[in-house]
């Protein structure tokens, strides 16, 4: 076989999956041997993937690359249909980089080892078929495949509430993934061939009465999964509740595949659809950027904050979708790829402080920076990154999106201004609570300790530098704390460094997926030129502009519609 025939998609959706069934059979008494072999799957994977794509992957091209088609139930149309273009191949590589470095963070998992790293690589082979596959069925299995996996992370590693957490999350998903189920089985039974394949789907006319049921169905199902006010209450639970290495694939990865969804589908196949529903989609958007920044701001628990966090940032790819711009789209999948890699950090950096203090409550950590100034630089970097400071990749993200928003010739300019203008509220309220959280945990928290300085037996009880970190009153030099070890700082480095790469250079990302972001939102502007033309008055005076500069014709996206 040659080399560019190999199937290198299957490959990678399919060696973390055959690897997983091999660990039951795997000699090991401690987990040691186990843990070296799930990273060395994962990493080999990853390598993989970056191989692919660097080799036979054309970043210049809109359409399916390295796809691959076997027919699996041909009687239903059913076949496994992979391929990546560019919307899907920086999902893939933010999927595979996340999921390797948290089977690296979960390095001291003591409690059924086989089991956690056996769930953990079926989640990486899943997560990768969902952004892969090109068969809706396909789209739909590997979409469930993760739930369950997630359920049993979250259930038996998880808090002390892990189970209402884990069950929760179950029930929306699951709930919302009917959606996807119903919305699949009408567009592969409308016309005269029943198929699945998405490039088929693509080509059959819908008419609007179809595609807008259609259109929010599936907005209800992603919806969940990408935290979109109000269903996303699952998301605090799930993330105050599950272990660190969880919560980095959670906002890292699983996130990313409520926004990816509605671009591939909602967006490019629902095009006509989308017309009526992006206002809808701009004004969730902010909603979500505020309501999930006023939430963070209220709560204690660090990881509760930093997942209402992941919920404000979600608003801005609600709003580079709706934002009918090249530089919009473009931004809200930079906000994706930017968000899995800085909440990832963020989420494991907690982690790594929760294995000090053994408490998520920010009232009883302050004062651990003194002993722990590594972790609060990494921790810092991290916040810098999550509120946009120039030279991260929040920042080129955000500002993408806001400049997208702000030049869109579709909405009218008392629209566009309202819109920025309360999405600048939810950035301006973001470093209020980053910048808070830090204090608390790492300089202290303003309350009165929670132990008695005077009669804490040291040996210099007067000495100006005797602090309380949360329940122990103590020299900072005789703090139990361990600062970060190398394995820790190697991974927040791996985080770290795409994140400032991107930030001072963002064609390392926005190369990746440019071509295609533009010729779908041509695609999407094609179908508003067709719909005002017969119906120019589709929205209340105050949210569209009554035209567009010229007719535009949408390139080739490697299907015709």
């Amino acid at each position: 076989m040659r080399v560019d025939q190999f199937p290198w998609l299957t490959a990678i959706v399919v060696l973390p999956l055959v690897a997983a069934l091999l660990i039951p059979v795997l000699p090991d008494k401690d987990g040691k041997r186990l843990r070296w072999y799930a990273l060395g799957v994962g990493i080999a994977d990853f390598v993989l993937m970056c191989y692919a794509f660097w080799k036979h992957y054309d970043a210049s091209s809109a359409t399916f690359q390295l796809a691959e088609k076997y027919a699996w139930i041909p009687q239903l149309g059913f076949s496994w249909a992979v391929s990546v273009d560019g919307l899907s191949a920086p999902l893939v590589l933010l999927a595979g980089l996340v999921t390797t470095l948290s089977i690296f963070a979960a390095w001291q998992v003591n409690i059924k080892p086989r089991l956690f790293y056996f769930l953990i690589l079926v989640l990486y082979s899943a997560q990768i078929g969902v952004f892969v596959a090109q068969d809706l069925l396909l789209f739909f299995i590997m979409w469930e495949l993760e739930l369950v996996p997630v359920y049993l992370l979250v259930s038996i590693w998880g808090g002390q509430k892990r189970r209402y957490a884990a069950t929760k999350f179950l029930l929306y998903t699951a709930a919302a993934s009917i959606f996807i189920l119903v919305a699949g089985l009408a567009m592969a039974l409308y016309g005269d061939n029943m198929t699945f394949d998405i490039a088929a789907l693509s080509m059959k006319n819908f008419p609007l009465a179809l595609e807008l049921p259609l259109y929010a169905g599936l907005l209800i199902a992603f919806g969940v999964k990408l935290a979109i006010f109000p269903l996303h209450t699952w998301l605090p639970d799930a993330h105050g509740e599950a272990s660190a290495p969880v919560s980095m694939i959670l906002a890292g990865v699983l996130l990313k595949m409520g926004g990816y969804g509605l671009i591939r589908l909602n967006l490019e196949m629902l095009s006509d659809a989308h017309i009526y529903f992006a206002p809808v989609l701009a004004i969730l958007g902010v909603v979500n950027i505020i309501y999930g920044a006023l939430n963070s701001f209220a709560q204690s628990n660090m990881k509760r904050r930093l997942a209402y966090s992941s919920v404000s940032h979600m608003g801005f790819v609600l709003l580079g979708i709706a934002s009918f711009t090249d530089l919009g789209v473009s931004g809200a999948m930079l906000q994706m790829i930017s968000h899995g890699l800085i909440a990832a950090v963020l989420f494991f950096l907690a982690g790594v402080t929760y294995d000090r203090t053994h408490t998520m409550a920010m009232d009883n950590m302050g004062g651990v920076g003194q002993a722990m100034p590594k972790v609060f630089a990494l921790f810092t970097a991290g916040a810098m990154a999550s509120l946009a400071l120039p030279g991260m990749s929040g920042f080129v993200s955000e500002l993408s999106v806001f400049v997208g928003v702000t030049t869109s010739d579709i909405y009218s300019s008392s629209f566009c201004t309202v819109t920025v203008f309360l999405a600048a509220v939810g950035v301006i309220l973001t470093p209020i609570y980053l910048l808070s959280m830090l204090r608390q945990v790492f300089y202290g928290s303003g309350i009165a300790p929670t132990c008695d300085i005077n009669n804490a037996g040291l040996e210099n009880q007067e000495d100006k530098g005797t602090v309380c970190f949360g329940t122990d009153c103590l020299l900072p030099t005789e703090a139990v704390y361990s600062d970060a070890k190398p394995r820790e700082l190697f991974i927040a480095a791996c985080f770290l460094l795409p994140i400032v790469g991107i930030g001072f250079y963002p064609k390392l990302a926005t190369q990746m997926y440019d071509v295609k972001t533009v010729a779908v939102n041509a695609q999407v502007r094609q179908s508003y030129i067709q719909i005002a033309q017969t119906n120019p008055q589709i929205y209340a005076k105050g949210f569209l502009a009554p035209t567009i500069a010229e007719p535009e014709v949408a390139p080739v996206l490697g299907i015709v519609k």
